[in-house]
């Protein structure tokens, strides 16, 4: 996949106008939706997002998470329990992912045999 650069003003360049290209650019690989998925779920905190069942290492979740922030999904925030470590939460742009991420689940749930919900929201 050619990657997409950025412009002078710091936006990035796009490889499509298509809205499917560019949803994919954002939250198209392996690890992202995961992410969000756990967002959606009540974690906030990295040790809880390394902790999930699939195993993200940890470089790839600094990465993922900082990409996201770029793309306006999720913000970084003070931790509800005041520790020094910071915690992150969605934006209204990240929060309109959630009826994609559902239908994921659905889908996953009807085709794919031994799939089920194993977190529940908080």
């Amino acid at each position: 996949m050619k990657k997409s650069s950025t412009t002078a003003k710091g936006t990035q360049k796009r490889r499509s106008p298509c809205p499917v290209a560019c949803c994919l650019d954002i939250i198209g690989d392996r690890w992202t939706l995961l992410v969000v998925r756990d967002l959606l779920m009540g974690r906030s905190r990295f040790k809880e997002f390394s902790a999930s069942p699939e195993g993200i290492p940890t470089n790839i979740l600094s990465n993922r998470l900082l990409r996201l922030r770029k793309s306006g999904i999720i913000e970084m925030v003070a931790a509800a329990d005041g520790s020094r470590h910071p915690a992150y939460q969605l934006t209204g742009k990240g929060r309109s992912l959630r009826p994609l991420v559902a239908a994921m689940k659905t889908w996953g749930l009807a085709w794919e045999k031994g799939t089920r919900v194993a977190m529940k929201a908080r």
